[in-house]
């Protein structure tokens, strides 16, 4: 089984940064690609953007030049550094991750418990 905890949530200005944290514990030998999805009321949790094990990444169109996934092997960690944020950006961003290593479109059966991201004035 794997445990992922998301940190670094909060509210940030219109056109601020923010940085979103995920440590993966537990049977990490079995992690293979993680992302973040994000979820408002109403809507579908949707993908935001996915890393493989090797750093192969993918992004939502609506994200692409702005956020950068990473993530540190070593440390079991992924992170999602959010530039130029937006108020539609304003969502939970949940971590997710999944065994196998490959770039995905769907997520994997690991979740985090979410984390606020409010972008407003």
């Amino acid at each position: 089984q794997v445990q992922l905890a998301e940190s670094g949530g909060g509210l940030v200005q219109p056109g601020g940064s923010l940085r979103l944290s995920c440590a993966a514990s537990g049977s990490i030998f079995s992690i293979g690609t993680m992302g973040w999805y994000r979820q408002v009321p109403g809507k579908q949790r949707e993908l935001v953007a996915g890393i493989t094990t090797g750093g192969r990444t993918n992004y939502a169109d609506s994200v692409k030049g702005r956020f950068t996934i990473s993530r540190d092997n070593a440390k079991n960690t992924v992170y999602l550094q959010m530039n130029m944020l937006k108020a539609e950006d304003t969502a939970v961003y949940y971590c997710n991750g999944r065994r196998e290593s490959a770039i995905y479109y769907s997520p994997g059966p690991y979740w985090g418990q979410g984390t606020q991201v409010t972008v407003s004035s």
